[in-house]
């Protein structure tokens, strides 16, 4: 393992810088928070890490790869993704988001979207497939090296997510108002809408 360090480190430090960067989870993050609180916003966290390990099971086995050979299948995925942020984006406007903090169906409504904002992320498997490999040492297991990177990467991009849930959590506090929570709440889907056509546009082959 000591021998592996300055590569686990380097791993970590290439997610973190690129977990930082503004995107899908961390827009949808601070809509949801700002808007629902923090119970709605960590529920949205367990759904992405969720969604993050299973794309980076589905890398250790070869799914990845597949889907980057195939365009169809790829610009479907894409496509779906955008399509589905736009979604998102449509509702927060709407105000439609809202559901009882309290209610488990909520947390489970809001873990859902988490989790399918990453299945349908393309940009996410590519990571898995471009990006992890890179840190792969040739002369250990494959597989263990996946799983043990899956694990580092879903980590940091967690605590980052859970972050953001927190600070913009505290911006409830704040949107008692109507016309605040509104603004708030429109500016945060806007925001959102931008990504998912940025998000097209970056993704696109």
């Amino acid at each position: 393992m000591s021998s592996n360090l300055p590569t686990l480190l380097s791993f970590a430090l290439t997610s973190l810088i690129i977990e930082l960067t503004p995107g899908p989870n961390m827009t949808y993050l601070a809509l949801v928070s700002a808007g629902e609180g923090r119970r709605a916003g960590f529920a949205t966290v367990a759904g992405i890490a969720l969604g993050l390990a299973t794309l980076g099971i589905v890398a250790a086995l070869g799914v990845t790869e597949l889907i980057q050979a195939s365009n169809l299948l790829y610009e479907g995925l894409r496509w779906t993704g955008v399509l589905f942020l736009l979604f998102l984006a449509y509702q927060g406007w709407r105000g439609e988001t809202e559901v009882v903090a309290t209610d488990k169906d909520g947390d489970r409504r809001y873990f859902a979207r988490g989790l399918l904002t990453n299945l349908l992320n393309p940009k996410a498997a590519v990571f898995y497939v471009a990006v992890l490999p890179t840190f792969i040492i040739a002369e250990q297991p494959v597989l263990s090296q996946t799983i043990t990177l899956t694990a580092i990467y879903v980590s940091i991009a967690t605590v980052i997510h859970a972050l953001i849930v927190t600070l913009a959590g505290t911006l409830e506090l704040f949107l008692n108002d109507s016309r605040r929570e509104r603004i708030t709440r429109r500016a945060l889907s806007a925001l959102l809408a931008a990504v998912a056509i940025w998000f097209a546009f970056s993704t696109a082959r």
